[in-house]
């Protein structure tokens, strides 16, 4: 067995892409080798900022040998099917066929067998393909070649069994210059190929290692990379770095805050992590934080440190990519230079903006286009606010409070600050609201209203955050919706199926009785919608949400949507969450016992049979049994007991009351079981078929009053 290493040499790879990237060649590779009947034991890529590198180990040396038969024509067959056989068969003469009684008669077969190639021959056409097919989100041609990477590539290696792969990439196909000319005739030679030839060699560190590397294998080429200042293995660069940051803010009697995406991106910069520490200049720490670490974090990739009672410290964590000869000294102050030029725009943005009050600076959203369709975002503000007041007197939240914070939510979006830094808008609210001496739940409203931003962003609990968040989520989303700018296949544009995640998770997490439906006609009536059946679509956008956010949870997606097409009642589907997935909780309980599997199964039965008698008597059997014609004592049984699960089931549905309403159910089995063994619903006489088929209807129609069962899977 063999080891095939492939390393892929370019200019520096932007952060984002390099883990996508090394993960999608690796899937090239390996799928064309299997492709091609190579199997492998093992592969594993890794990425830097400059090397996409992939080792396939247990490789064979040779392509397994290949034995092919083909049927031929029955024997005696006109020769014009005979030779037409062998030319396919790529064979002289029946000679080196056979022939075999099939059974059916005796046909002649091909047998060919095709020794297996060197695995060495398939591998340039397999590193080439996966080469061109990588699919880069951008991509750039470099000099004047006609082939086009993400960055400048500058080599290419490609051992195989430790020998170099024979092969090249071209990077550009020139035509010649012409050499002479008779008349009006242009001679020249053929077209001239600029390649890349796959080599054994690489480079480490740009500056601190520039030679050249001779590799021999994996282990080879992972010794010398470390010993030319180059972390290969991207999680070893993550611990590399977050275990100097951690000893630089220890030595100074700080932490380091946590901040995940940040180490990703920072080990994406860096092929030998160097960590220094820097100062932030006194004069800007009354700048808000998030400010602060949003420069720092956004802007230069520095990582925030704090105090033991967790605030801002006064200073940073840069990670350099080599060493100096002073010890970082001047890169240490290079860094604090370029922040301090920055965070000077924002201290007098801040020093500016929180000297206006935010009523004046709300007034300046009447300037902004919120939408072409949708008039400004004071328009948008006015809406929320109303909005959020019915929202608020539903929660039991302060009116008053709420009404005033959504007025102000988004009076920040006009700020200097929110200009320069975009990323804290509501947070420079918030701290403004309270400079000027706002009501802290107003204040707090205000830089809430935007959460949560994503799955892993907290959710507002405080009552006025939950309605201003709430309103402002649902306006976006029937406004939206009402303009017919829905989210289709990848495309969501306006974020609408974040701010459905948002509501679902504002109403679940806080336990709210709302019924989405008739927030969705308040949100309507102050857009001017008239179009009910836009809250039909939206509830239908919320299932299809809902299914996602608790896809984790293991909660079936054809219990959701059995509880949500049950309705309210009233015509209208399940708005009310917290309602439909205590509903759905009652439901999975039920499903899973064997009273619950076995109803389904009947329900089912029961379904099929009405469907293809009412499909053939043109009309629905929905009507109430005639007691005289129940003639035996299984469908005189069942008439009771659908009778006595209605009975119990309303009251317990009503108060919500699920887990009884499943008992009533359970309690159908017996009955149902019997009914379907002892008793034949085609009878011969019409009138005792109409009414068998009744009961059938009222199995469906019992059931159905809990949930649609229609849809719910096996």
């Amino acid at each position: 067995m063999a080891e095939l290493l492939i390393e892929l040499f370019s200019e520096e790879i932007p952060a984002r892409m390099q883990v996508r990237a090394a993960d999608d060649f690796k899937r090239l590779v390996t799928t064309k080798l299997v492709d091609a009947g190579l199997a492998f034991t093992d592969a594993i890529a890794h990425s830097t900022p400059r090397r996409l590198t992939l080792a396939v180990t247990g490789l064979p040396v040779r392509q397994a040998d290949v034995r092919d038969e083909r049927k031929g024509p029955r024997v005696g067959s006109p020769d014009a099917a005979v030779q037409g056989f062998l030319r396919g068969a790529s064979l002289a003469s029946l000679d080196q066929c056979e022939q075999r009684d099939t059974g059916k008669g005796v046909f002649w077969f091909a047998v060919v067998e095709k020794p297996g190639g060197a695995t060495v021959d398939a591998l340039p056409g397999i590193i080439d393909a996966a080469i061109r097919e990588l699919p880069w989100p951008k991509s750039m041609r470099w000099g004047n070649n006609t082939f086009r990477w993400v960055r400048p590539l500058q080599s290419i290696l490609a051992l195989f069994d430790g020998a170099v792969v024979p092969g090249s990439l071209t990077l550009k196909t020139a035509e010649p210059a012409p050499e002479a000319s008779e008349g009006n005739v242009c001679l020249g030679g053929e077209p001239t190929a600029v390649t890349l030839p796959y080599g054994n060699t690489t480079r480490g560190h740009r500056f601190l290692a520039p030679d050249t590397l001779t590799i021999t294998d994996f282990a080879d080429y992972q010794q010398k990379l470390a010993g030319a200042f180059v972390v290969l293995d991207r999680e070893a660069r993550k611990a590399r770095i977050l275990e100097q940051a951690n000893a630089l803010a220890a030595a100074e009697g700080l932490s380091l805050r946590d901040d995940p995406g940040l180490l990703d991106e920072v080990a994406g910069l860096v092929e030998w992590p160097v960590g220094l520490i820097g100062t932030i200049d006194q004069a800007f720490m009354d700048v808000p934080a998030e400010v602060l670490t949003t420069s720092m974090r956004t802007h230069q990739r520095y990582f925030a440190l704090e105090t033991s009672d967790g605030k801002l410290a006064p200073r940073f964590i840069l990670m350099a990519n080599r060493t100096t000869e002073d010890g970082g000294k001047a890169v240490v102050a290079g860094n604090e230079r370029v922040l301090r030029a920055r965070l000077s725009d924002a201290k007098f943005f801040w020093d500016l903006d929180r000297k206006v009050p935010l009523e004046d600076q709300a007034k300046k959203l009447a300037e902004i286009t919120f939408h072409a369709k949708l008039g400004t975002t004071a328009a948008k503000v006015h809406r929320v606010e109303g909005l959020a007041a019915v929202i608020a007197r539903a929660i039991h939240a302060d009116v008053d409070a709420t009404r005033r914070a959504a007025r102000l939510a988004k009076a920040d979006l006009v700020t200097g600050l929110v200009g320069e830094f975009p990323e804290v808008q509501g947070v420079v609210g918030r701290y403004i609201a309270y400079e000027q001496g706002e009501n802290a739940a107003v204040a707090e409203a205000i830089a809430d209203h935007y959460k949560p931003l994503g799955p892993s962003d907290s959710c507002p609990t405080a009552p006025v955050s939950v309605a201003v968040a709430l309103a402002d989520k649902i306006d976006t989303l029937v406004a939206f919706f009402g303009i017919d700018e829905k989210p289709t296949g990848s495309r969501d544009p306006y974020a609408l199926r974040r701010a459905a995640l948002g509501v679902i998770r504002l109403v679940v997490e806080n336990g709210l009785r709302l019924d989405l439906g008739d927030l969705f006609l308040v949100a309507r009536g102050q857009l001017n919608l008239d179009n009910a059946a836009l809250d039909g679509e939206l509830l239908a956008f919320f299932a299809d949400r809902l299914v996602v956010a608790l896809r984790e949870k293991g909660v079936r997606h054809d219990l959701i949507a059995a509880a949500l097409s049950h309705g309210t009642g009233a015509g209208r589907a399940e708005g009310d969450l917290v309602r439909l997935l205590a509903r759905v909780d009652a439901l999975a309980g039920f499903v899973n016992t064997d009273d619950g599997a076995n109803l389904l199964a009947a329900f089912r039965r029961a379904a099929n049979i009405l469907r293809i008698e009412e499909k053939k008597d043109g009309h629905a059997h929905d009507g109430v049994p005639d007691a005289t014609l129940l003639q035996v004592d299984e469908e005189k049984a069942l008439a009771a007991a659908l009778d006595a699960a209605r009975t119990a089931s309303e009251p317990a549905l009503a108060a919500e009351d699920y887990v009884g309403t499943m008992a009533a159910l359970a309690s159908l089995r017996g009955p149902v079981d019997a009914f379907f063994d002892k008793v034949t619903v085609n009878a011969d006489d019409p009138a005792l078929r109409a009414s068998r088929l009744r009961l059938l209807a009222g199995i469906r129609r019992t059931l159905n009053h809990v949930a649609d069962f229609s849809v719910i899977e096996g």
